[in-house]
């Protein structure tokens, strides 16, 4: 077998940042997804999510950074793919996204500086301007990207949140060490790695 030496890296600034993070919370629409909503004529909300995004929510878990999910909306395929990946932290239909974080921060016993989010519009920046590291995705509101400490080439639901994962697990060592795992087995858990 061949070694495998990590390529990804970020400014040394977001190491600095990120070293102590142990919670991450991220929007849906534009940060999961690429903030297109498709209506049924029934109502029903589909939404596209990327394998990618999954797998690093995943490796956060593994990680130990816990992902938070904090949604405006609220719809059975969002719940359906954070049960997929094992996300138990998660506020749907949240109108005040600070409101919705507090009780989570204070249930994990995490505070702002060891607070990530990655949001792309208005509602989320009360939650961005008190992170410890406020990351945007491409696609974000000019206000949004304004205030993040890293905005990612990538689009939301086209990788960025996965970028983020992949920041924070470097900034806090872990990435290597997940990286070497997965030449063993990507079988982590009972489940499997689903993605």
């Amino acid at each position: 077998m061949r070694p495998l030496v990590p390529t990804l890296t970020f400014p040394s600034s977001l190491k600095q940042l990120g070293s102590t993070i142990r919670a991450a919370i991220f929007d849906v629409d534009g940060v999961l997804t690429d903030g297109t909503l498709f209506i049924s004529e029934a109502g029903e909300t589909l939404k596209a999510f990327h394998a990618l995004d999954g797998h690093g929510l995943k490796l956060l878990a593994q990680g130990g950074i816990t992902p938070i999910v904090i949604t405006g909306r609220d719809s059975p395929s969002v719940r359906r793919r954070l049960k997929d990946l094992g996300v138990t932290h998660a506020v749907f239909g949240a109108h005040d996204k600070l409101a919705a974080a507090e009780p989570l921060m204070a249930q994990l016993g995490v505070s702002w500086a060891e607070m990530a989010v990655m949001g792309d519009d208005w509602p989320d920046l009360p939650l961005l301007v008190r992170a410890g590291l406020a990351v945007a995705p491409a696609n974000a509101h000019a206000e949004v990207k304004a205030v993040a400490h890293h905005v990612s080439a990538l689009r939301g639901g086209q990788g960025a949140a996965r970028e983020c994962c992949d920041l924070l697990l470097w900034a806090t060592g872990r990435y290597e060490a997940l990286l070497q795992g997965h030449l063993q087995t990507l079988d982590t858990t009972a489940a499997g790695a689903t993605r």
